[in-house]
């Protein structure tokens, strides 16, 4: 009999992911007390109890700042996400904030709903007010993109579109990204080099220690003068103070944002959203959809792709027993492991190893079954984090 996997939603998960999990398989709730995996969103996991049963989480989303990865670390457990699934949400609102800001578009709908009288006293008004709010085109102005990954390549890609010309800076893009990046776009030597170019600038990077206030006084010094920030990936990427002193120096033209806070309330250069980004129903499903295929795959047949903390394995299946290890980039682990099967008459049929800063994972096909006593005597090899035994079910 097939094994039924335990998921546990912490926030409500979209049915066109949950739909990926077949209820054969899986029982799915937010009241399950000993998940096999956690499928999250927005909640904080950095307080709770998370269940020694948990074998994996999924963030529906990009950024993983609500669950505590290092921990997991030290459990073996992969942590999920959805990187790229909410890029053409992000890209159409990165479009939009950048009309925002170019065509002065708030302020002008205000001084619209302000207007008053019959249709003649209107349209006197509008005459005389519109000269205030006279903007520019984006065509042949320099977009400045830090961060190129699938949220950066597609908003390049719709810049270029626009007629806008585009400069690029990401000094840990992948093959894959660079493969994937219009040639349109130059090459910035550095941030300093981006920001004096650029008459917008849009972040699309996580939030790290290295991130954190990326943008400072000094680098709002070195952007163009009179140009707009747009920030929708974390807010604490930007130093909130240093951006609105570049504002009060005319320096900065519009700093258009997905974090509203009490110092930006009330000032007409920052247009603050209320954290929109992936606030689309086709990101929301997206973002579902990827987690839940990508916890499938990890959970039956031990595959890792999207991880933040783990190196993506992916491996065809040619027998129908397999084990998966999760362990400490550490020497001689897979010595030790082929060690451990051969001493117990198992033969390897196929074998994956990959490893990813202080964590590697190993997938090993084998011919036979693995008995419970060899799985606990893998397990008790120094540096190994989890063993999970996935013979090929019906």
């Amino acid at each position: 009999m097939a094994k039924t996997f335990q998921i546990q939603t912490l926030n409500k998960i979209s049915a066109e992911g949950l739909h990926r999990l077949p209820a054969a398989r899986y029982v799915v709730g937010n009241d399950i007390t000993e998940p096999d995996a956690i499928l999250v969103r927005s909640h904080n996991m950095h307080d709770m109890h998370i269940p020694a049963s948990v074998k994996a989480i999924a963030r529906a989303g990009a950024g993983t700042n609500n669950v505590p990865v290092v921990k997991m670390n030290a459990r073996g457990v992969p942590v999920f996400n959805a990187a790229g699934a909410n890029a053409n949400a992000v890209k159409e609102l990165v479009i939009a904030g950048m009309l925002l800001a170019s065509r002065n578009l708030i302020p002008a709908l205000h001084f619209t709903a302000g207007l008053k009288g019959d249709d003649a006293a209107l349209h006197r008004q509008v005459e005389d007010g519109k000269k205030h709010y006279a903007g520019i085109e984006l065509r042949g102005r320099t977009l400045g993109i830090i961060g190129l990954g699938s949220i950066g390549r597609s908003v390049a890609d719709a810049a270029i579109g626009l007629g806008m010309q585009v400069m690029g800076y990401d000094p840990d893009i992948t093959v894959d990204a660079a493969w994937g990046l219009p040639s349109q776009v130059k090459k910035a030597h550095s941030i300093e080099d981006l920001l004096k170019h650029s008459d917008f600038v849009t972040l699309h990077i996580p939030l790290l220690d290295a991130t954190r206030g990326l943008i400072n006084e000094k680098r709002v010094q070195a952007m163009k003068s009179g140009s707009v920030l747009l920030n929708f990936a974390r807010d604490a990427i930007v130093d909130e103070d240093a951006v609105l002193a570049g504002i009060a120096a005319k320096h900065i033209r519009y700093y258009v944002c997905d974090f509203p806070t009490h110092k930006t309330q009330g000032n007409p250069a920052v247009i603050a959203l209320p954290h929109l980004g992936a606030s689309t129903q086709e990101a929301e499903d997206n973002c579902a959809v990827m987690v839940a295929e990508q916890v499938r795959d990890y959970l039956e047949h031990g595959n890792l792709s999207n991880t933040v903390n783990f190196p993506n394995v992916s491996m065809p299946r040619e027998s129908a027993f397999r084990i998966a290890i999760a362990n400490a980039n550490v020497p001689n682990m897979l010595g030790q492991i082929s060690t451990a099967l051969a001493a117990a008459g198992i033969n390897i049929h196929n074998m994956i190893n990959k490893s990813r800063g202080e964590m590697a994972y190993t997938l090993v096909d084998t011919d036979s079954a693995t008995p419970p006593e060899l799985i606990a005597r893998i397990a008790a090899i120094p540096g190994v984090l989890m063993v999970r035994d996935l013979p090929l079910e019906a």
